[in-house]
């Protein structure tokens, strides 16, 4: 039998081991995001371009846990990687069920604002950025407030169009993919983007759910994802939820299915509760040459 005192003793321990347990979680994901590199010449690249594009996904702006504050910190950290090009992938809204304000678009789009890139800063949106907006899902034909806070800041935004840049005379495309689940069919429509590359440039395709990568054709160079949090918990490879329809397959790194590429962040923010396990926030550093 346990003394009362070896039982408080006992009883103390266990409480503060299941304290820090469970503050663990919460302490990752806010954290400062790690930088995930990726080096590599995907097919169908031009000899001779250099490319060194910084990737932010699945912000997911809410206080306490991504707060404009927060945001602009993490712009701060991905300027100075000196990327030539940065490329937002979605999810800016919250999707946390434990907060204690919302933070507007118009909010979270101004400290965006402060990305530095040569050949500039391009975004498509999520499927929270549309779930969240009332007036869209009332009405598709309205556009999305996130969309028109970063286009007011002077981020373009991407719905199924298709740019071209160059870089030192060497050209390239960026696809910009509508989502996958912005209303029940998605408003995506690769066919469509892809029909208005003219030249034999290398595409970039952003597509901010991964489960388009089986669909993509040979002709894009890359494709870019976020939306699986890397499962945001992983227990020692064991991940209860990974947003996507192939599971852990599409769960975040890089990705190379019948010699296609594809790229899946793991984001910045959480969707649900402010955890992360073995999962930290990140910013992706990827060069293309």
């Amino acid at each position: 039998m346990l003394s009362r005192r070896e039982f408080l003793k006992f009883a103390l321990g266990g409480a503060t081991a299941a304290a820090a347990f469970l503050s663990y979680p919460v302490g990752e994901a806010m954290a400062r995001p790690i930088v995930a590199s990726y080096r590599l010449k995907p097919p169908g690249w031009t000899p001779g371009l250099s490319l060194r594009a910084a990737l932010l996904a699945d912000l997911h702006a809410a206080s306490p846990w991504m707060t404009v504050d927060r945001i602009r910190e993490i712009c701060e950290q991905t300027n100075a990687l000196n990327p030539d090009i940065i490329l937002l992938l979605g999810d800016f809204s919250t999707a946390m069920r434990m907060l204690t304000n919302t933070i507007a678009p118009d909010d979270w789009a101004p400290a965006l604002s402060g990305l530095r890139a040569p050949l500039g800063v391009h975004a498509i949106l999520g499927n929270h950025d549309y779930w969240h907006d009332a007036a869209f899902q009332r009405d598709t034909s309205v556009e999305p407030l996130a969309q028109t806070a970063l286009t007011k800041v002077g981020i373009p935004v991407y719905v199924n169009k298709s740019i071209r840049l160059e870089k030192n005379g060497n050209p390239f495309w960026l696809a910009g993919l509508g989502d996958l689940l912005a209303v029940k069919l998605g408003i995506d429509d690769l066919p469509g983007t892809l029909s208005q590359i003219t030249d034999a440039a290398p595409i970039i395709l952003l597509a901010h759910e991964p489960d388009i990568f089986p669909l993509v054709t040979d002709r894009v160079s890359i494709t870019l994802c976020g939306h699986t949090h890397g499962g945001q918990v992983n227990i020692f490879g064991w991940r209860p939820i990974v947003p996507s329809n192939f599971g852990s397959r599409y769960v975040g790194g890089h990705v190379v299915e019948h010699g296609r590429h594809m790229i899946i962040s793991r984001g910045l923010g959480c969707t649900g509760l402010p955890l992360r396990l073995m999962s930290p926030p990140e910013i992706v550093l990827l060069e293309l040459n």
